[in-house]
This record gives C-alpha cells, sequence and structure tokens, in this order.
C-alpha cells in the first residue's frame, strides 16, 4: 500500500491524481468496443473516488 494521505493538500493531490487516472482509462475506451464490463468498472472507479472525497472531506471541517 502507499503512505497515508494525511493533510489537506495531499488529499487534494490524491483526489487530482485519481481523477486524472480516470480520465486517462476514459481517453483509453474504443466507443465501439466497450462493454458492460467497462462502464461497471468506471462507475466503481467514480464511486471509489466519492467515497475517498467524503472521507477526506470530514477532515477538512
Amino acid at each position: 500500500m502507499g503512505n497515508a494521505v494525511n493533510d489537506k493538500e495531499q488529499q487534494v493531490n490524491y483526489l487530482k491524481n485519481r481523477l486524472d487516472m480516470f480520465m486517462s482509462v476514459i481517453d483509453s475506451l474504443d466507443p465501439e468496443s466497450t462493454d458492460i464490463e467497462d462502464i461497471d468498472r468506471l462507475i466503481s472507479m467514480l464511486d471509489d473516488l466519492e467515497d475517498k472525497y467524503e472521507r477526506f472531506k470530514k477532515d477538512w471541517k
């Protein structure tokens, strides 16, 4: 596993990096050959990103 992300700046950078990774995955998909598993994986990635954001947001208050 990676290092713990403790301060707000690190947390924001983590979220930005994960969002960049998500966008890279989308950019790499071929619309003609994308199937339901690919869409499910994208939804899962977004869910994970949202969960992490919600956890971080609690630290920011």
